[in-house]
């Protein structure tokens, strides 16, 4: 039988005018230590994501700042800034993610970029953001190489943490002076998107001057001439045609567009055990293409479970989550688009990314809980939905001055379903930098010397560590069926069960700091000896009630040894 837990954590919006004290933060190597619970199983539902990119993360390997000759002024935060794979691998080493309870990474597409930059509007601008690729089947060397990517899936999976690659197959990158368009039989420049109905949002380039890939033809098309001459001068031009012929042998799939690219896209998997794919502009696409690229996907993971049996975490499929744009758990199973509607999760997606939490999150905690337990239990019947507050491409983000990280990480971390920590949510950094356009007020670079130099930067650290951890060992926060147990103050309960497995846990928010009592009853017997992890004190439920008396305003209590 597993150990029943219980969690009792307070909200700290009131944290925003009086940060708990630097001392609760628990000692990093208490926190590595407490990760290992090896009976806590993992689902995707309620996994906790970094999201980050990786451009604007750590930087790993000086040495591959400058490649292609890309050194024309950019406008601000729209070059290149040092951010690699190795600076992700350093970080997945040194513990960061595993302090923080993350249990999945997805970074930004790595695949070989555009060269060149282009001015859209917004200032000039390279590929930093990893979304116009140029070759899907090469690194961009600015990232990182093939080796260094190797490293880090397996520096995560010695972890316990998954990988989430970000793909694209909806566009190549734009036309610049040293990026010709894709031939036309393999792209369309026009018409751009009007969003008006599917055909305007699907058959169209998203923006001018980013060529869309024809992903509903079936037509048979021959590779480009530049990228085969690109293929030759690099000395891989007979490897990669050979597994081309493989591929469509086994197939039988005509050698269109979207074939092509999905065939590139799960070597990846089928190389690495890349978990999971994170799917960029999803609702773009014709949803059959999705379908397709699923069937490859999952055939590659298996593939390579089959070929690495001793680096295998565990038998859960390979995922798809899905970013429909605009997209909210409201809207059930169906996006809208006019003249009609899709069901994304019967094709291939598992969930889809939540548009609507960083509107609900004003309400009240008990609103907000409700809803989207009903909505994933209900409504959704099981499927999944990936919650954030910020991100990259969102330009009203929830707390857009971060003046509440800790009602910020109480929202995220304790909403029903998968949670999305952008990078930096758990440091504050900064969303709004003077003189930029557009998005790339978002995508500042981790700001590592605020958080290593600022108190007040470490103790919202720790508080998102904490809810981080115990979100990580209790499946029941993001999968489990939530319940009120009390009103004044505030405490509720979550609930997963899984044939033998069950994971219970209770919620107490808006408590006060010194003395505080939390109804339990029905829910935790009379004499269950709990201990509280932020304080390190001993309490036992009496009279179906918890007292505490602990000189922080949260509470996270598991049942003593």
């Amino acid at each position: 039988m597993h150990r029943l837990l219980l969690i009792l954590a307070l909200s700290v919006s009131i944290y925003s005018c009086k940060p708990e004290p630097k001392t609760a933060q628990l000692p990093a190597t208490e926190q590595v230590a407490d990760q290992g619970r090896d009976s806590v199983p993992f689902l995707w539902e309620a996994a906790n994501i970094y999201f980050l990119l990786t451009d604007r993360f750590r930087n790993g390997n000086p040495e591959n700042d400058l490649n292609f000759d890309r050194v024309n002024p950019t406008g601000p935060l729209r070059g290149f800034m040092g951010g690699d794979l190795a600076g992700i691998t350093e970080k997945i080493k040194d513990g960061y993610f595993t302090d923080l309870g993350i249990n999945a990474i997805w970074f930004t597409p790595v695949v070989e970029q555009v060269h060149g930059d282009t001015d859209e509007g917004t200032g000039n601008t390279y590929a930093y953001h990893g979304y116009w690729a140029k070759d899907w089947t090469a690194l961009d060397p600015n990232f990182g190489t093939r080796d260094e990517l190797a490293e880090l899936v397996a520096a995560a999976h010695a972890k316990g943490i998954r990988i989430l690659m970000d793909v694209v197959l909806n566009h190549t990158g734009p036309v610049t002076g040293e990026d010709p368009a894709w031939p036309e039989s393999w792209v369309r420049l026009d018409p751009t998107c009007n969003f008006e109905d599917y055909q305007g949002t699907t058959a169209c380039t998203l923006v001018e001057n980013l060529p869309d890939i024809r992903t509903e033809s079936s037509e048979a098309v021959v590779l480009p001439d530049a990228l085969l001459a690109k293929w030759k001068a690099e000395g891989r031009l007979s490897e990669e045609l050979d597994e081309l012929q493989v591929f469509f042998d086994r197939t039988g799939y005509p050698r269109a567009p979207r074939y092509y690219i999905i065939k590139w896209l799960t070597d990846y998997v089928n190389d690495l055990g890349i978990d999971g794919f994170r799917v960029d502009t999803a609702k773009h696409v014709n949803e059959d293409a999705w379908s397709e690229l699923y069937r490859e996907a999952a055939y590659a993971f298996q593939s390579w479970k089959r070929k690495h049996p001793g680096k295998v975490l565990d038998d859960t499929p390979f995922y798809m989550v899905g970013e429909v744009y605009g997209y909210g758990a409201s809207s059930g199973r169906d996006y809208d688009f006019g003249d009609r509607t899709v069901d994304y999760f019967d094709h291939g997606f598992k969930s889809l990314i939540n548009f609507e939490l960083k509107s609900d999150a004003g309400q009240s905690y008990d609103r907000i809980f409700e809803k989207y337990s009903t909505l994933l239990h209900d409504d959704l019947n099981g499927l999944g939905i990936v919650n954030y507050l910020s991100s990259h491409d969102d330009g009203s983000p929830f707390d857009p001055d971060r003046s509440k990280p800790f009602r910020s990480a109480n929202i995220l971390l304790l909403t029903p379903g998968a949670s999305q920590v952008y990078y930096g949510d758990e440091s504050a950094r900064g969303l709004v930098v003077e003189g930029t356009v557009g998005d790339a007020t978002l995508r500042s670079f981790m700001n590592w010397e605020e958080l290593d130099s600022l108190p007040e930067k470490q103790e919202i650290l720790a508080h998102w560590q904490k809810l981080g951890q115990f979100r990580n060992h209790h499946p029941a926060i993001g999968a489990g069926r939530h319940k009120r147990l009390a009103s004044q103050p505030y405490v509720f309960s979550r609930t997963y069960t899984d044939g033998d497995y069950r994971d219970k846990v209770a919620v107490g928010l808006d408590l006060p700091e010194g003395p505080k009592s939390l109804y339990v009853r029905g829910f935790f017997g009379d004499g269950t000896v709990l201990r509280d992890a932020y304080s390190g004190s001993e309490a036992t439920v009496s009279g179906g009630r918890v007292e505490l008396d602990t000189p922080y305003p949260i509470a996270l209590l598991e049942l003593a040894d």
